[in-house]
């Protein structure tokens, strides 16, 4: 159980790893020295009288970071902006124009890019000179609003997504723009970053570093460099760090940074070239990705906004992988020498300690999986070589032999419901597994007449409590969704190979909750293809005599079930999966996946029941996806029933401080009351059910429980009430609406003072009292009687904490 326009390529320059030509002439440090030793060195106050005399712009300067220039933000006292820089004494006039005329074409293209400002003279260049008579040429563009992504802890998948379609609307403008200069070498072109980054290798003493720039190296030379003469080329940004990204809240407030943020610009276009066109992609990816804790989550959220915006073809998706990994080490290099040059300036080390982190880990990810990650993404099926078994296992259907002892497509059988929701599955761990599942399991085949019960394929499931379906932190993803079909029998039931195979694999994987002893067939299709077959929670028994290489028959039995003492810990049944591609894992093959990944587990393992052919007719029609249900709840619901948050979670199931939603997913309840004892509380669950199967009724009747459960209410109120009655009603709001008639009638006054933001409920009374509703969207404001106070918030509150006259105020 468990949308470009026409790309115009030019012909692609002869890779170094093809030619054996050395081009490291063009990266040797001394020229980089060269050019860190001509970075300008002017201060603020520099700044800021260039801005006066040749723009007519006064205000305050302050530096921002750079590399081989210097850039100010310009900032006058009505809050008008302009950003000056200031280049290097050796940048070309020529490069300059280049940035300058991609600049003017975005910009008309409606790209979210600094807008070139002229001087006083109506000149796009100015030359300036410092102190020691150097010459530079400087050049002013407008500010755009937002902080740097780099300066955003927490970046939502929804940002990072909102990034790609910038990316991609980008890659889309520059796809036809050319200019002479900009087909040029230079050394942060990732067309020639492998010759670069093998120059450096033997200056990294830090052996899993070096074994990750290894890696990363042999990446380019399979899967990049035979595909080079494919890769499509066009103008790049060639540097969507962190640092040169923009974002900010939809309403100003940088509070709201990580879950409503917009992209508000793409700023630096100073290391822009001709080079390959999914480049800009992978280079924003590698950054983002830098020590996250699901780097594929980013690496797929930000394909999935850029195919919004560009349809990237197969070749480019093939390699995106190996040439993020190929950014990162190429940092990596860069940064050895520079740092060497210039000990003194942080900002050429700003990212290495987090590239030494990330790198080692981007380079274990297998690199199939990437790039049906990648795929995926981009709307594309994950994985091409799985479509193509699957569809040869459907033109075979009727040759396969029945796996179990028996053919399900005739024997009857009962498909289980495991799912998040199932009456079948407890919320309580501890009770979904053996022994406690098993005679629930029994107990409905044999009210079902059923000799075999199925457990269904892609079905999210909370039975998986074991720390490594989880990750390293609790905050992790954990696996929940059932990539094989589970078929339940009797310990000891045969297990008979569906077609001709060889064995593979196999291993005892003895953990509770893993596959016990687990057999790998391997497949052929007529076509070549190779794919697999694995059964899991089998006897001990059946791994005796078993041998790799050896051959199993079609039909031939080769298994049997094991039971619990030998299987996992697992009511008895079997696991079957087909894989189309192992992943280097073996029978360490993962049996169960997480929801965000769904769709290329499922691509990579199709669905079993191919191979046992269990009649459609007899598996329930699926629920309702999240958008569905939230779609049908808004049609069928008035529309002052809001739902929360900005992408609504249908939730599924509660058990102690934790709700599931319908792909299992956990998320600690810190809103509703519920906490306060638990989700399903087992007492207060029992308490329901056996209350509701002796009476339920209202209390205009004498009732004996009725009085114990009024005594014992009372019993917990100070002395001074233990004596008082009590008013049994059926919501909250009927408890207010009750407790301000007492009030009034006792004291017969009207006026109430309530706290800012307080909901009380939902009828007309209660909602004069609730500023959330009276001063929210559609509400009429505070009645004359009602006063509001301040929340009581002594760290963002009008009164503080450590002002010590804050209880008179």
């Amino acid at each position: 159980m468990e949308g470009g326009g026409v790309v115009k390529r030019s012909k692609p320059a002869k890779s170094v790893l093809e030619s054996g030509e050395s081009v490291m002439k063009l990266y040797q440090p001394g020229a980089m020295e060269s050019m860190l030793e001509h970075t300008p060195s002017f201060n603020a106050a520099d700044a800021a009288r260039i801005a006066w005399e040749h723009y007519g712009r006064r205000g305050q300067a302050r530096q921002l970071t750079s590399e081989r220039d210097q850039n100010f933000l310009i900032e006058a006292d009505n809050g008008d902006a302009i950003v000056l820089k200031i280049a290097n004494a050796l940048e070309e006039r020529g490069l300059l124009e280049a940035q300058h005329h991609v600049l003017a074409a975005l910009a008309q293209r409606h790209v979210a890019v600094p807008r070139l400002i002229r001087t006083t003279r109506g000149g796009a260049l100015t030359e300036i000179a410092d102190c020691a008579g150097a010459r530079h040429l400087a050049w002013a563009v407008s500010y755009l609003p937002g902080v740097q992504l780099a300066d955003v802890p927490h970046r939502s998948l929804a940002l990072l997504e909102e990034l790609g379609r910038e990316i991609g609307r980008l890659t889309a403008a520059l796809q036809n723009l050319e200019h002479p200069l900009l087909e040029r070498v230079f050394h942060w072109d990732l067309t020639h970053a492998a010759e670069r980054v093998a120059g450096s290798r033997s200056a990294i003493t830090d052996d899993a570093f070096g074994a990750a720039i290894d890696r990363t190296l042999a990446l380019v030379r399979e899967r990049v460099v035979p595909r080079e003469p494919a890769l499509a080329r066009s103008v790049i940004h060639n540097d969507l760090n962190d640092h040169n990204i923009l974002v900010a809240s939809q309403d100003g407030d940088r509070r709201r940074l990580t879950s409503v943020a917009r992209v508000t610009g793409i700023v630096d276009f100073g290391d822009m070239l001709r080079g390959w066109r999914i480049a800009d992609l992978a280079i924003a990816a590698g950054y983002a990705m830098l020590d996250a804790a699901d780097p594929l989550a980013i690496f797929a959220a930000l394909v999935r906004g850029a195919a919004r915006e560009f349809s990237y073809d197969d070749v480019e998706l093939e390699v995106v992988w190996a040439l993020v990994c190929l950014r990162l080490a190429l940092s990596a290099s860069i940064a050895i020498d520079q740092q060497r040059a210039r000990p003194d300036n942080d900002y050429l080390g700003v990212s290495q300690a987090a590239i030494r982190r990330t790198l080692p880990r981007l380079t274990d990810v297998h690199y199939e999986f990437a790039v049906a990650v990648g795929r995926d993404a981009a709307g594309r099926e994950p994985s091409p070589k799985a479509k193509r078994v699957t569809d040869w296992l459907r033109a075979n259907v009727e040759t396969f032999a029945s796996v179990l002892e028996v053919d399900l497509r005739t024997e009857p059988c009962v498909v289980l419901d495991l799912g998040v929701a199932s009456p079948l599955v407890s919320g309580d761990p501890d009770e979904n597994a053996e022994p406690e599942l098993t005679p629930r399991i029994e107990s409905l085949m044999r009210e079902r007449l059923a000799g075999v019960a199925i457990g269904r394929y892609d079905e999210p499931r909370l039975l998986y409590s074991a720390p490594f379906f989880g990750g390293a932190t609790p905050d992790n993803e954990r696996r929940t969704i059932h990539i094989g079909l589970d078929l339940f029998a009797e310990a000891g039931t045969s297990v008979h190979a569906p077609l001709e195979g060889v064995v593979h694999a196999f291993a005892d994987n003895a953990t509770a909750q893993d596959y016990g002893p687990v057999i790998l067939l391997c497949h052929r299709a007529d076509s070549g293809e190779q794919f697999f077959t694995l059964y899991g929670h089998l006897s001990r028994a059946s791994l005796d005599g078993i041998a790799l290489g050896q051959r199993i028959a079609r039909g031939e039995r080769f298994a049997a079930l094991g039971a619990p003492s030998e299987n996992g810990n697992w009511t008895p049944h079997l696991h079957l999966q087909i894989i189309t591609d192992l992943l280097g894992l073996g029978p360490d093959f993962p049996g169960v996946a997480p929801a965000s990944q769904r769709t290329v587990w499922r691509s990579m393992c199709p669905d079993p029941n191919l191979l046992v052919r269990v009649p459609a007719a007899r598996f329930p029609l699926p629920l309702p996806d999240r958008l569905t249900t939230i779609a049908e709840r808004r049609r069928r619901f008035g529309a002052n029933v809001s739902l929360s948050y900005e992408s609504p979670v249908k939730v599924e199931r509660g058990w102690m401080q934790y709700l599931y939603d319908d792909v299992g997913r956990r998320y600690l309840d810190a809103y509703n009351n519920v906490p306060h004892v638990g989700h399903c509380h087992p007492r207060v669950v029992g308490a329901g059910q056996a209350q509701m199967a002796v009476l339920n009724t209202n209390t205009r009747y004498a009732s004996d429980i009725a009085n114990e459960y009024a005594e014992r209410l009372t019993a917990t109120l100070p002395a001074s009430l233990s004596d008082g009655v009590v008013f049994l009603v059926n919501s909250a709001s009927e408890a207010n609406e009750l407790a301000l008639r007492l009030a009034r009638t006792f004291t017969r006054r009207r006026d109430t003072v309530v706290l800012e933001a307080a909901y009380h409920g939902n009828t007309t009374s209660l909602i004069d009292v609730s500023p959330y509703k009276h001063a929210g969207p559609g509400g009429t404001g505070a009645p004359d009687w009602v006063h509001v106070a301040p929340l009581a918030d002594d760290y963002r509150g009008r009164f503080k904490r450590g002002d010590p006259g804050a209880g008179a105020k």
